[in-house]
């Protein structure tokens, strides 16, 4: 591996651009682990990625040398200013970040179960009955869509709104067609000023609603303008559309591969959150954000020269046999499941987890339940930076009644 390169030195370790299969972006990160932690492209306008679990740690946990008030997303896109909360660092992303856990407690999620379980159960039921569709574009996304009116207490006919707004928005960010995320972009801000507007006018208990949680949130300089407010609920309308996807495709690919595991999650029910953990270790649905360096970092023989950009590759680190042994095997039960990375780490740690976690689990044991077995349709179509995994996940469902 090349020692202390300058910048203009400094060229292609990997090449994200390339087409990608199901398992070959997890063969190139080990690759990376093993002989060169440290990497970096020129793909994107260039930028470093830190492929091993404690290099990642221990960048997330310093705020102060890797920042995210520059890019957090590599390719970069950004259409503007830095919003909040991701484009905000400590502590001024701290109030925004404050109001949304208000919301996010397990308290509210809990009382969100029976709602959301009937969507699931009415979205799987219409694709089961046809005998066929599309994992990724179709269930991952209209349920998520779901999920976050309930969050928001928006309308329902909202759900489908954003359904249709994250398949172009997801399509749009893939191609790396700018105009179209502007657009789709756009789309999702007139949502969140439009809810924002509302509660402004009508406000609503804090604890049960994010835009008032937002709107009555303190800041050491007041309250939190009305436009980051804005901001904020478009941003976790992003976050919250983008990672299931490939997050669900990737899940329904595992168990059809592993048909055992399948029949012992269907048959032992109880079983399925410490499974959603290990699934979530493996299959990660954001590769990596981004962070910026504020000085020079030395290591593993090279140096991030101050003020470029370096992805934390959470999937990478997810599969570091330094941390988890056979670390590419599903393990029920592994005893070390708690470190993954699949949230982050630090300050900017995926505020709802606990949701996402209630989110899978309705999905795994209402797909369960409703199927006496599903497979593959045809071929998957993978999604590139900063996601991994299938963006098209086509399968065919052999349901209870129908296997009577």
């Amino acid at each position: 591996m090349p020692e202390d390169l300058p910048p203009e030195a400094a060229g292609d370790d990997f090449d994200p651009t390339v087409p990608e299969t199901f398992d070959s972006p997890h063969a190139e990160y080990r690759r990376l682990r093993d002989t060169c932690p440290l990497a970096h492209s020129t793909a994107h306008g260039g930028f470093w990625a830190l492929t091993r679990y404690d290099d990642i740690v221990d960048a997330v946990t310093d705020p102060e040398l890797f920042i995210t008030s520059k890019i957090n997303v590599i390719p970069n896109m950004s259409l503007g200013e830095r919003r909040p909360p991701l484009g905000k660092d400590p502590p001024e992303h701290t109030p925004y970040r404050r109001a949304l856990d208000r919301t996010l407690r397990a308290s509210r999620v809990r009382q969100m179960e029976p709602v959301l379980r009937e969507h699931a159960g009415r979205e799987l039921d219409r694709m089961i009955a046809a005998g066929s569709g599309d994992m990724s574009s179709d269930f991952a996304t209209i349920f998520p869509a779901w999920v976050a009116v309930e969050w928001l207490n928006l309308e329902p006919l909202h759900a489908y709104k954003l359904a249709e707004v994250a398949r172009l928005y997801n399509v749009a960010w893939r191609t790396q067609n700018t105009d179209q995320v502007a657009k789709t972009s756009g789309e999702l801000y007139d949502i969140a000023r439009e809810l924002a507007e509302d509660r402004r006018d009508h406000p609503r208990p804090p604890e049960l609603d994010p835009a008032s949680a937002l709107l009555a949130e303190e800041t050491p300089f007041g309250k939190i303008p009305f436009d980051y407010v804005v901001a904020t609920l478009r941003q976790s309308l992003v976050v919250g559309l983008m990672a299931p996807p490939p997050l669900f495709g990737s899940m329904c690919v595992h168990l059809i591969r592993d048909q055992a595991l399948q029949e012992e999650l269907r048959s032992h029910t109880d079983l399925i959150p410490v499974a959603i953990e290990e699934l979530l270790r493996l299959y990660s649905p954001y590769r990596g954000f981004a962070r910026t360096t504020t000085r020079d970092v030395h290591m593993h023989g090279r140096t991030i020269p101050e003020g470029e950009p370096v992805t934390m590759v959470y999937a990478s680190a997810n599969r570091d046999d330094r941390v988890f042994d056979d670390p590419d095997t599903f393990r029920l039960n592994r005893t070390n499941i708690q470190a993954h990375l699949a949230f982050g780490r630090g300050p900017h740690q995926c505020a709802g987890s606990g949701l996402v976690r209630l989110e899978l689990r309705i999905f795994l044991e209402e797909l369960l339940a409703r199927t006496q077995s599903f497979g593959l349709d045809g071929e998957l179509e993978m999604t590139r930076l900063p996601e991994l995994g299938p963006t098209s996940t086509p399968m065919v469902f052999v349901g209870r009644e129908s296997a009577v």
